[in-house]
């Protein structure tokens, strides 16, 4: 199986921004513990960020019959970004929204998600460690839409 994992606005800077909420661990070591979870679970994963809507839907749109799967984490686009909502939902691909932090224990505006809706689950809250939980949330998916 393989898995997109698409990474939006600023979580190219955790480790460096707001450490009381993202923690002090960089997105290299995020990437590498990705690719180290996905490597135990015999999964391919490719991984992207970009700070632009746009290359997100671009990404989004270039999945499609590429991956069994997409891991999103939209930043701040999670709360108004109904464009990315639609490319979800157009390319037919099982996705799961991630979050580092809990956004329903935070500021008003972000305990709304307009694209959760085009996933079949949204993991929120557990650190980086949200990241795995995708991983074995999306095998556990396919694995039981073919039994």
């Amino acid at each position: 199986m393989k898995f997109l994992i698409i990474n939006g606005p600023n979580i190219n800077f955790i480790g460096i921004r707001e450490k009381h909420i993202y923690g002090d661990k960089d997105y290299e070591y995020l990437c590498n513990l990705i690719k180290e979870e996905a490597e135990k679970r015999n999964l391919l994963v490719d991984i992207v960020q970009s700070n632009s809507e746009g290359q997100i839907i671009d990404y989004i749109h270039d999945a499609y019959n590429k991956y069994q799967g997409i891991i999103i984490n939209p930043g701040a686009y999670t709360h108004y970004s109904y464009a990315i909502y639609d490319a979800l939902k157009s390319v037919m691909i099982p996705s799961v929204e991630v979050h580092i932090s809990n956004i329903h224990a935070r500021d008003e505006f972000r305990s709304k998600s307009v694209t959760a809706a085009a996933s079949v689950g949204l993991i929120s809250g557990f650190g980086l460690n949200g990241y795995v939980l995708a991983l074995d949330a999306m095998m556990n998916l396919k694995n039981n839409r073919e039994s």
